[in-house]
């Protein structure tokens, strides 16, 4: 098996999704194409013709999400004829099952360079746009009716783990944002941003080039008021989970010796991947037992893992994973530039923003040897994976 490089991952800013949303006038398959024309400017060593596939997720793969996006979104973007594409879904972890497909494929020596990323313009496709779910789903009782709203599951894990209180997820939701300013601020969030032209019929032409959803200066005493629109008296509310988003990501992976021989960086090394099923009434777990997968797997232990890009769809699965692994809440090795609840969770692109960060967090961080995405999956699914730091001198 060869070594897997992430070269490098970039991202338009990500917008909130509706009428007012930045992106409300911009194309979803026009976001993507802006990060994967980005991605061949920065790299002008590699020869287009060198890409041996593009992999793009969308969760709602219909109108200007649809026409298998991941052809059509190379041809737009300058890429050769000759360079193939396809569309895929895992919900949430569409870019990060991106990545992993063709990391598979580049371990085996199908590939030697690929573009796989994700995107989700929620507001053109609310989630669950023209699908048809199956009556036997809750006929059958296969799965609790409330598996179908991912609110109504962040409810259920709140019962489940009921010391995660609407307290500690407000806490949390404040910390994303302040630790997201904060990376603003020093400039850590805004170099892997890709700007993207904008169209309103109200303000005509503009230019995207920063996150719309951050709220910064959130207090917990503010999030104390928010309602809970899942449960009367539940604990779920926009303050301490991710929201509606419109936006993409790309990356480009290698071979580490072909991206050597072609002059791009690594900016990390694939060690493995897991995914896991769980009861999809409360599919915040996943990341649990795909993280035990996958430890036990590459004979790591949670203690080897230095830094830690967790998704947050909601606080409480960030909460329910770090208690289950004896991690600090406070712990800065998790989320140190903030997370979804900040910058938002355009579903399928979202697996790209998490390793973009990590990889970016390694270059400062050579004490650091191994990194770790996850996220939790729709439908009661988590996924997992673990990087290397190519900069890891030693601990020293």
């Amino acid at each position: 098996m060869r070594t897997v490089a992430f070269v490098e991952g970039v991202r338009t800013p990500f917008g909130k999704a509706g009428d007012k949303g930045i992106f409300a006038g911009t194309r979803a398959d026009d976001l993507v194409i802006n990060t994967i024309r980005e991605l061949l400017r920065r790299h002008p060593e590699l020869p287009p013709e060198r890409v041996d596939e593009v992999a793009i997720a969308a969760t709602t793969q219909i109108g200007d999400q649809g026409l298998t996006i991941g052809r059509t979104a190379a041809l737009l973007a300058g890429l050769p004829k000759s360079v193939p594409g396809f569309a895929i879904d895992r919900m949430c972890a569409g870019a990060m099952t991106a990545v992993t497909s063709t990391a598979s494929g580049i371990g085996f020596g199908a590939y030697d360079v690929v573009i796989a990323g994700g995107v989700e313009h929620m507001g053109h496709h609310p989630m669950g746009e023209g699908v048809d779910p199956n009556p036997r789903i809750i006929a059958d009782k296969l799965v609790d009716p409330s598996a179908l709203v991912m609110g109504q599951t962040a409810e259920n894990l709140h019962d489940r783990f009921p010391a995660i209180t609407r307290q500690r997820t407000d806490a949390y939701g404040a910390r994303s944002q302040e630790r997201y300013a904060d990376a603003v601020k020093a400039g850590k969030i805004g170099p892997e941003l890709v700007p993207v032209a904008t169209r309103s019929a109200e303000l005509g032409w503009g230019l995207a080039t920063e996150d719309e959803p951050p709220r910064p200066g959130t207090t917990v005493e503010q999030l104390a008021t928010l309602r809970t629109p899942f449960r009367p008296h539940g604990r779920i509310t926009a303050g301490n989970a991710a929201g509606l988003n419109d936006g993409a990501t790309a990356a480009i992976l290698a071979d580490e010796e072909t991206a050597l021989e072609l002059g791009m960086p690594v900016g990390m090394r694939l060690v493995g991947y897991s995914f896991m099923g769980v009861e999809p009434e409360v599919m915040g777990v996943g990341p649990i037992p795909a993280t035990e997968k996958l430890l036990k797997r590459t004979g790591l232990s949670i203690s080897d893992i230095g830094l830690f890009e967790i998704n947050e769809a909601f606080a409480v699965q960030v909460l329910a994973f770090l208690d289950h692994f004896g991690i600090d809440e406070l712990d800065e090795r998790v989320n140190p530039w903030g997370g979804a609840i900040a910058c938002g969770h355009p579903l399928a692109a979202s697996g790209v923003r998490l390793m973009t960060q990590l990889s970016r967090n390694f270059a400062e961080h050579p004490e650091v040897r191994y990194g770790m995405n996850t996220m939790c999956i729709g439908l009661g699914m988590g996924g997992t994976v673990i990087w290397e730091n190519p900069a890891f001198d030693g601990g020293k």
